[in-house]
């Protein structure tokens, strides 16, 4: 079990940095200090390792799920203690980050957002209902917000990737855009973006 674990880590760092494409067994077996044959041992090919890594990404962050659910909380606070949950877990834990990675570069394997956005969708449903959001804040429209910071989150992380340790961590840069999006930019009120490509002036359309 310890030599599966220490495969199953190297892979996950191997394919969070390199993709799918970009890592080979000969590349975890070297990270790994092992041997091909240890490695074919456990997992015959790359696809079950690749498999085992986005399953050991999702179980973590379903288990992150389950931790909150029994947190006693409204449900707008829940989505967005779940944020800041899931960047924690990019930040810190590489089988996360490489099932997001491969989720996107394996087509027909279950995207790394498919195990928690139904759960935020629910809670913003609840927190429509129950009068957290504003009558023009849509469920669909807030967890399309989530996923945008949430993607967000991980393009900055990949960005700061082996840069000074001491950059800014993305949970506390999250907490700060949250605080943006729930209290408003706008010091003139709401105002509607203009279609992109559309040939009218505010003239026009007024």
């Amino acid at each position: 079990m310890r030599t599966r674990q220490a495969l199953i880590r190297a892979a996950s760092e191997e394919f969070d940095l390199y993709g799918y494409d970009g890592t080979s067994l000969a590349r975890i077996s070297s990270a790994a200090g092992m041997s091909i044959g240890a490695v074919t041992f456990h997992f015959p090919t790359k696809v079950h390792l690749a498999d085992t890594v986005q399953e050991e990404g999702l179980s973590v962050t379903l288990a992150a799920l389950e931790r909150l659910s029994a947190e006693m909380m409204t449900p707008l606070r829940m989505v967005i203690d779940l944020t800041l949950e899931l960047t924690r877990l990019m930040e810190q834990e590489p089988s996360v980050r490489a099932a997001i990675r491969l989720g996107r570069e394996r087509p027909g394997t279950e995207a790394w957002s498919d195990a928690w956005l139904p759960t935020v969708r629910g809670l913003l449903d609840r927190a429509y209902e129950s009068g957290q959001l504003r009558t023009d804040a849509l469920p669909a429209d807030v967890t399309t917000l989530v996923e945008h910071l949430t993607s967000g989150a991980e393009a900055y992380l990949r960005r700061r990737m082996g840069s000074d340790p001491a950059f800014e961590s993305a949970v506390a840069q999250l907490k700060r855009v949250w605080h943006l999006a729930l209290v408003g930019v706008s010091a003139e009120g709401p105002a509607v973006p203009r279609q992109t490509g559309s040939s009218e002036s505010p003239a026009q359309t007024g």
